[in-house]
């Protein structure tokens, strides 16, 4: 059975065509199972009871995570999201706040981190929007910031980033560098020697929402100031465990335990290749829509696809029309998304492993008749 068949099957039926796991994909029938047993056994025997009857799995989990970013489980916590962990991870910074990161950073991470106080500079890029490793390599020696930031595979367009070279060009200076893996995790390789690295639950591992995780090597850790509880209260916590402190939805996190084992049983490796594989048919028949530019290069490997409007066609109104007439399920990217790159909104599909080259071609047919009307 192939992959795609695995991953179908393993799930309830689509209402339509799901393109949107950049955003949030389908969870598993066993994902889903597992969050309401949970929730039934907290009504059973209570909250507690049944979380510390579940500590296996949720550990389960944090293996995993770490398995999948170079890690160790001690390192990794989970939080509520991305934009939590990375709020988390500011917040208890105690030294410099200055950050480094591409001028086409998430719009909500330079909202973290202007709420921190961070003041934000900017890495050199090449024409398509990825770092370029030489011209960085110069800026951080000449003048290093406290941290680097990279968001490893951006949201709204699919250019994976060398997070390696970026690693070995920031250790060489002894910059930490933090990465955004919410788009990366589950889609690219993460295990590059990160300091810290944080992703989501609900997009390409296929896990609940409201789920988050934030991995933190012990060097990096052990200069962090947790607000929660005061330092001078004397509690004898590390920096990991103030941080991961706190309630939560722990059904949520098991069933993100459940889905990222089953990523790891399906072999990240083949799933990688999947989605390079799905990007690359996409972006090959969405050239031939007109009114349409694709954004990345054909051979970025990554299924997200971009579609930038040359016509004047409205994104977030094409995306409402696809869903309500034709029940096909995109991202309207505005300019928001990236404030200091994008200069007009887009549409993006994010297509997971059980999408076919004909899901691919009803796609864009159905854009050519919806645009065009």
């Amino acid at each position: 059975m192939t992959l795609a068949q695995q991953w179908r099957d393993a799930r309830p039926k689509a209402a339509g065509l799901h393109l949107d796991s950049g955003a949030c994909s389908r969870q598993s029938v066993a994902v889903i199972d597992a969050t309401t047993t949970h929730a039934r056994h907290e009504a059973e025997v209570g909250g507690y009871v049944a979380v510390e009857a579940a500590a296996p799995v949720l550990e389960a989990g944090r293996i995993a995570v770490a398995a999948m970013t170079g890690l160790t489980a001690n390192d990794v916590i989970y939080a509520s999201g991305s934009g939590h962990a990375l709020d988390l991870l500011l917040s208890s910074w105690p030294e410099e706040h200055t950050v480094a990161c591409l001028p086409g950073e998430y719009g909500p991470n330079l909202a973290i981190m202007a709420a921190n106080g961070f003041q934000v500079r900017a890495l050199p890029v090449d024409g398509d929007g990825r770092l370029d490793v030489g011209a960085a390599a110069r800026q951080l020696a000449a003048d290093p910031p406290a941290l680097v930031h990279l968001t490893a595979l951006a949201s709204h367009r699919g250019l994976a980033q060398p997070v390696a070279d970026v690693v070995a060009a920031c250790h060489a200076e002894g910059i930490p560098v933090v990465v955004d893996a919410a788009q990366a995790l589950g889609h690219l390789d993460c295990t590059a020697g990160i300091d810290a690295v944080y992703s989501s639950s609900r997009k390409w591992l296929a896990g609940p929402r409201g789920v988050g995780v934030l991995g933190v090597r012990p060097e990096l850790a052990a200069r962090l100031q947790p607000r929660v509880p005061p330092a001078d209260w004397d509690i004898a916590m590390s920096a990991l465990e103030k941080l991961g402190h706190g309630e939560h939805n722990a059904a949520a996190r098991i069933g993100f335990s459940v889905a990222i084992g089953e990523h790891l049983a399906a072999g990240p490796e083949l799933v990688r290749a999947r989605l390079a594989e799905l990007g690359h048919t996409a972006r090959q028949v969405l050239a031939e829509v007109t009114g349409w530019k694709v954004v990345e290069p054909i051979d970025e490997p990554t299924a997200i696809t971009t579609l930038e409007p040359t016509d004047g066609a409205d994104p977030a109104v094409v995306r409402a029309r696809l869903i309500a007439e034709r029940g096909i399920v995109t991202t309207a990217c505005e300019v928001a998304r990236a404030p200091f790159e994008m200069i007009k909104p887009v549409l993006r599909i994010s297509p997971h492993v059980d999408t076919t080259a004909e899901d691919l071609q009803q796609f864009a047919a159905a854009l050519r008749e919806v645009s065009s009307a």
